[in-house]
């Protein structure tokens, strides 16, 4: 059987779970949430890069993203900094959904599975 290895887990969740070359990410949050939409996807994607880089793979490698916005009408200014990250021709399979979110200030939540 093959191993499941989880990672910064607690009661409730684990941040990171790999499984074969698979990476799962959890949902990922801005620190900084004075920012807009902009800064904290900013953040998020810079949090994500760095989760993967750590796991042993990067943006290149994503498969899919789930993408949480506390106002879809923040979706042309999210997608603006997304497509800007991602590599060219490298787009995951992806949804994108308004959200309540458990903090009030934060406007942008994404997660993502990559493969090594």
């Amino acid at each position: 059987m093959a191993k499941i290895t989880r990672h910064n887990s607690n009661p409730v969740l684990s941040g990171a779970v790999e499984y074969h070359n698979f990476v799962f990410l959890a949902g990922l949050t801005a620190d900084d949430l004075s920012q807009d939409v902009v800064g904290q996807t900013k953040q998020v994607l810079a949090k994500i890069d760095a989760a993967l880089e750590g796991h042993g793979t990067d943006k290149t490698r994503l498969l899919q993203a789930q993408i949480w916005l506390k106002d879809i009408r923040d979706r042309d200014a999210m997608n603006k900094i997304w497509s800007a990250w991602l590599p060219e021709g490298g787009a995951p399979v992806r949804a994108c959904v308004e959200a309540n979110m458990a903090d009030p200030r934060h406007l942008v939540e994404i997660m993502v599975t990559a493969c090594r």
